[in-house]
């Protein structure tokens, strides 16, 4: 892990288009500011695993072959 010290106001720049802003510090607490593409996903931590979490629970459900033909089923019928 590459450690870096920075004061209120100083940046840190991943690659080419991101761009971490060290916002305020007050005692144990700092605030930073995220600048990146709208393509990149950015979450806390906590969230982040919660999200993976989630989609490999999704991804565990068991879809049979014949409840996809079901599936289309629907959709013909909603779309006429």
């Amino acid at each position: 892990m590459l450690v870096l010290a920075r004061r209120s106001n100083q940046s840190i720049i991943i690659g080419d288009d991101i761009e971490i802003v060290i916002v305020d510090i007050k005692g144990d607490q700092v605030k930073i500011g995220v600048k990146a593409p709208k393509n990149v996903s950015v979450h806390r931590a906590e969230v982040y695993k919660e999200i993976q979490e989630e989609n490999k629970k999704a991804a565990g459900t068991n879809i049979k072959p014949e409840d996809l033909g079901k599936l289309g089923d629907i959709f013909k019928k909603k779309n006429p």
